[in-house]
C-alpha cells in the first residue's frame, strides 16, 4: 500500500503567507522616518501584484520544491530586524516569491 501524496500548497496559500511576511517587513522598515512613503508604496505595489497573481492562479497547486524555496525566503525575511535591511527585503522578497512561481515582478 502506498502512502498518499502530501497535500501541496496552492499559489494563493503561498502568496497569502508571503503577503503577511511583506507586511511584517514593512512594519520594521517604517522605523526609518525618511523612507516611510517608499516603504508604504512597496508594500502596496507588491500586495497588489500578489492579489493579481492570486486571482489568476490562486487555486493552482505548487510543487513542494517551489513551496519549500518560498518558505525558506520567508523564514529568512523574518530574521530581519534592522529597518534599512527590511527596506531592502521589501523589494527582494516579493521578487524571489514571484520568480519561484514563474511570474514576473
Amino acid at each position: 500500500m502506498t502512502s498518499p501524496d502530501p497535500v501541496r500548497p496552492t499559489v494563493g496559500d503561498l502568496l497569502a503567507t508571503a503577503g503577511t511576511a511583506l507586511g511584517a517587513l514593512g512594519a520594521v522598515g517604517e522605523a526609518v522616518a525618511d523612507e516611510w512613503q517608499y516603504v508604504d508604496d512597496l508594500v502596496t505595489v507588491y500586495r497588489g501584484r500578489f492579489a493579481q497573481v492570486t486571482s489568476e492562479r490562486g487555486g493552482e497547486e505548487v510543487s513542494l520544491a517551489v513551496a519549500n524555496a518560498i518558505a525558506a525566503a520567508i523564514e529568512e525575511s523574518a530574521l530581519v530586524a534592522d529597518p534599512h535591511r527590511a527596506i531592502d527585503w521589501l523589494s527582494t522578497l516579493p521578487q524571489v516569491v514571484l520568480l519561484a512561481l514563474g511570474e514576473s515582478a
